[in-house]
């Protein structure tokens, strides 16, 4: 669906059916460079199995007119501002890589909105390699080859497909080629406020992590999980960085079983 929102058409996924904002609400963040269509097998299951969802595409990507935000903060006060307008008072929040980072910004200063939070291959910090950020600013096309290289596991740059009749990889590809991604990747750069935020939540937390991840190590993520205070739910999947769309079926099983058990206050 398509909204106004700070004077710019946004587009919202809503993963097939109409958003109801009286059911339960599950909001789905992107990662650099990508868009809605990231979650499009975890949405769509949510959509049709009682929940309402949410997963925009940010500002100045894919579907979405306007800036691109420049910081963590600023995405995560954009969020609220969407939230607001669709009247949404509370809400399941679920992020990957630099969408995980908004979520925790998110969530620790709406406490009390946040019905539970999943955060999938990140860490308090997304430290970015400085020749992948200059690759960015100057060779989009080079920065998006070498995070499909760093971002997928070892069997998806063999041709791997979870889906039949599609490639991952060309889509990422497509999908991050257009997209602002080294705002994207300054963003997460500059963002040094994660274990900060992360102490302040007080929903149930769900981890969720790539075992071949060299983009955001394990290391990255097990500290993460040393200073949220509600860690409920921790995996590590057989799976590089870009699980949702790497692991989708995977994803999906985790997320639906940890998801269920808080959807309702």
């Amino acid at each position: 669906m398509y909204l106004e929102l700070a004077s710019a058409r946004i587009y919202v996924g809503t993963g097939g059916k109409d958003f109801d904002a009286s059911l339960p609400t599950l909001v789905f963040l992107h990662g650099s460079g990508m868009d809605h269509r990231a979650w499009q097998l975890q949405t769509r299951w949510f959509a049709f199995h009682g929940f309402s969802v949410l997963a925009p595409d940010f500002p100045a990507h894919s579907l979405s007119a306007g800036q691109a935000l420049t910081s963590i903060e600023a995405t995560a006060d954009w969020l609220w501002q969407l939230l607001d307008q669709l009247q949404v008072e509370k809400l399941s929040l679920v992020g990957h890589s630099q969408g995980a980072l908004v979520a925790l910004e998110a969530a620790a200063r709406h406490v009390e909105r946040v019905r539970s939070i999943s955060l999938l291959a990140t860490g308090a910090a997304i430290p970015v390699n400085a020749q992948l950020l200059q690759l960015a600013t100057s060779h989009q096309a080079a920065a998006v080859a070498a995070m499909l290289s760093w971002g997928f596991g070892e069997a998806y740059q063999l041709g791997r497909s979870q889906i039949p009749g599609l490639a991952p990889l060309a889509i990422a590809g497509q999908i991050m080629q257009h997209n602002p991604l080294a705002t994207d990747l300054a963003a997460c750069q500059a963002y040094i406020k994660g274990e900060q935020a992360a102490q302040q939540i007080t929903a149930p937390t769900q981890l969720i992590f790539g075992q071949y991840d060299r983009m955001t190590p394990l290391k990255a993520g097990r500290r993460l999980a040393e200073c949220l205070p509600q860690v409920q739910s921790q995996s590590e999947l057989a799976a590089g960085h870009m699980l949702p769309i790497e692991a989708p079926e995977a994803c999906l099983k985790q997320l639906r079983e940890f998801i269920s058990l808080h959807a309702q206050d």
